[in-house]
Formats: C-alpha cells, sequence, structure tokens
C-alpha cells in the first residue's frame, strides 16, 4: 500500500493505486470529541427517521436546535419531505426535470445515481460518493474525500463512464452535482439529466438503500482508524456488496451477474410502483 518514505512520489503511489491523493492527506475535522459522537448518533437516526428535521433532531440528541442544524449542515444531511415552492429557480444556471418518474426500468445502464454520505473515522469524518445502477444495484464507481468539494465526485464520475454509458443520470441538487462542471460530464457524454426534487432524497431509493447497507453491515460494525483504514474496508465491502452478497429483489443474485449477464428476462414485471417507478422484481 501507501509508504510515504518510498522513493515515487505519494501522487504517482496513489494514481498507481486508483486512490484520491485526499484520503492521504486526511486532517481530522476540528470537531470535539463530542460532537464527532453527536454526529455518529445522528446518522444513526437519519438512516431511521429521514424525516426528521433539524428541531426533532434537537430533541433526540438533546442539543440547541442551532446544535443540531449545523451539524445536520456539516454532514450533508437534509429531511425528507415535501416542500413547497420547489419551481422557484436556484443558484445553477440551468435546471433538470425529474426523469424516472413511471419509468420502467428494465436494463442495465438504463439508470445511473448518485449521493455522498458522512463516514466517521477517529477523531473526524470523511465523506463517501457512490455511483449504482438501478435496474442491477451494481456499484459501479466510489470514492472517498476529506471536503464537500465537486472534483471528488468528477474524478468518481469519469471512472463510472470508463466502464460504460448510462442513458439517464439521476442525482439530487447538492452543489457537487448542479456544477457547471459536473454536468459537463454528463452533457459531454450524451447522458440525459435528472434531477430529484430538492428535500426528496427517496427519489433516489437506491442509493438510500446502499447507504443504509453500507453503514449497518460495514461502517457502523468498525471504528476506522485513519482515511486508509476507511478506504481499505470499504474497497473490501464493495467488492463483497456487488459480486458475493445475494440480493432478494434480485433473486437472490449478485449485482455484478446481473450487470453483467445482458440477460433482461431475469427479473419479471409485476406492476409495483416504489416513488413513481415502476420496479423489477423476480
Amino acid at each position: 500500500m501507501i509508504d510515504f518514505n518510498f522513493k515515487i512520489t505519494l501522487s504517482r503511489q496513489c494514481e498507481l493505486l486508483g486512490l484520491q491523493r485526499s484520503t492521504f492527506y486526511y486532517q481530522a475535522v476540528p470537531e470535539s470529541a463530542a460532537n464527532l459522537l453527536l454526529m455518529r448518533r445522528l446518522d444513526e437516526e437519519y438512516l431511521l427517521h429521514p424525516f426528521y428535521g433539524s428541531r426533532r433532531m434537537a430533541v433526540f440528541l438533546g442539543i440547541s436546535r442551532n446544535h443540531a442544524a449545523r451539524l445536520m449542515r456539516l454532514m450533508d444531511l437534509e429531511a425528507i419531505y415535501p416542500k413547497p415552492n420547489l419551481s422557484k429557480p436556484g443558484k445553477p444556471s440551468e435546471r433538470f426535470p425529474y426523469l424516472l418518474k413511471n419509468l420502467v426500468v428494465y436494463k442495465p445502464n438504463q439508470v445511473w445515481s448518485t449521493d455522498i454520505t458522512y463516514i466517521p473515522i477517529r477523531g473526524g469524518f470523511l465523506y463517501l460518493v457512490a455511483i449504482i445502477d438501478w435496474y442491477s444495484r451494481f456499484v459501479i464507481a466510489w470514492e472517498l474525500s476529506n471536503s464537500l468539494e465537486s472534483g471528488f465526485c468528477i474524478e468518481t464520475l469519469k471512472e463510472a463512464l470508463n466502464i460504460s454509458t448510462p442513458e439517464i443520470f439521476n442525482n439530487d441538487q447538492g452543489s457537487q452535482f448542479t456544477s457547471n462542471d459536473f454536468v459537463g460530464v454528463l452533457k459531454g457524454s450524451g447522458i440525459k439529466i435528472s434531477w430529484d426534487g430538492k428535500g426528496r432524497a427517496l427519489d433516489n431509493v437506491f442509493v438510500e438503500r446502499l447507504w443504509r447497507t453500507v453503514k449497518y453491515e460495514e461502517v457502523y460494525l468498525h471504528e476506522y482508524e485513519s482515511g486508509l483504514e476507511a478506504w481499505s474496508r470499504l474497497d473490501a465491502f464493495f467488492k463483497f456488496y456487488n459480486s458475493e452478497r445475494k440480493h432478494q429483489s434480485l433473486g437472490y443474485k449478485t449485482p455484478t451477474s446481473i450487470y453483467y449477464s445482458g440477460n433482461q428476462n431475469q427479473r419479471s414485471l409485476e406492476g409495483k410502483t416504489e416513488n413513481g417507478v415502476l420496479l423489477l422484481t423476480p
């Protein structure tokens, strides 16, 4: 792995391993041990009750609402509930509609989606981004970063596009995904762009399910000592998730087998919908 005393530069070592340098330059975010504990509890509660806003989180944690709101902003968390005035223009110079309502998803690379989540490590935290194929639940690419700047999301997108190209790419309206640079990569590849309604994370339901699986089956079971350990353990987990973990929703097959099989008859349409999307079930 990474050797800080080796003759090859750290940048080159990271490049050879396909890793982001930010993972290894990681410095603990200056938050108190008390706040880090609160953030861990907040993250767990958010997975159970994503509709909790800062008021309810403040009651749950026994802290002020301003304190809860600050931690939620730091963790890039937003309560999920219908909000008024969604048609008002925001900061992006161009806006895109949600394209997945009533869409029949019947093949790999028809729809990809992405999101960011918080990953605690000893003395601080990192951010995890992942890109998932809706049909197969296959995690196409992922990366860790010590900041919410858009660069690591763009690099992850480019890595995914080296594997294949989706017809539609869906994401929330976070600044990382609405930036001109991120949108430009999608446009340059001829991909249709779909944005969730603001504050409606369930529009991106399969990524939300992925986060629940990653947190409960990996992250919460360990206390990562460093960014390097977090990357190493998550790398092993995503390999397990894609190639070994059999999903009930996939007819007890793995995401890898569904994604690469090209057999569109492995799952049949039952006409069931979830969040306006016609689901494919065994």
